[in-house]
């Protein structure tokens, strides 16, 4: 996919694409997940898109049993939990998203500091594709 402006749009576009894109400040190098196109420490402007691994560790987390009508849908509930986390990426930069592949009903089970690698969640909606950022174990 050519390089497009650096706006949520792009993001995921990337996602649809199975692509794990940040940006880099060109001033002070500082990299985002999800990315931004104003640098929140220096605020410059210069932005541009780089390719981020996929990979990080588990930084934090969370087992959801009453969910936004979404996952309802998705058949998550009381009986059926749902996990979210906080990523430290390879990177550096932190980025919050689902965590697929765990026992979220033994939460004791899920690990600060586990392996983990991107996976692509893809569901047609009504217009198009949409596809949710989530991760699971490394082997």
């Amino acid at each position: 996919m050519a390089l497009q402006p650096i706006s949520d749009h792009s993001y995921e576009k990337f996602l649809n694409e199975e692509e794990l894109m940040g940006s880099k400040c060109n001033s002070c190098d500082a990299l985002f997940v999800p990315p931004r196109a104003r640098c929140v420490d220096c605020h410059s402007t210069e932005l541009a898109w780089v390719a981020m691994k996929g990979t990080g560790k588990l930084a934090a987390f969370t087992c959801i049993a009453i969910g936004p009508p979404s996952m309802i849908e998705q058949g998550y509930d009381r009986n059926n939990p749902y996990c979210c986390g906080v990523i430290d990426l390879a990177e550096g930069p932190r980025v919050v998203a689902r965590i697929e592949g765990v026992d979220t009903l033994l939460p004791e089970s899920i690990k600060i500091g586990m392996p983990l690698k991107a996976k692509y969640l893809h569901r047609q909606s009504d217009a198009s594709m949409a596809t949710t950022l989530a991760f699971t174990p490394i082997d």
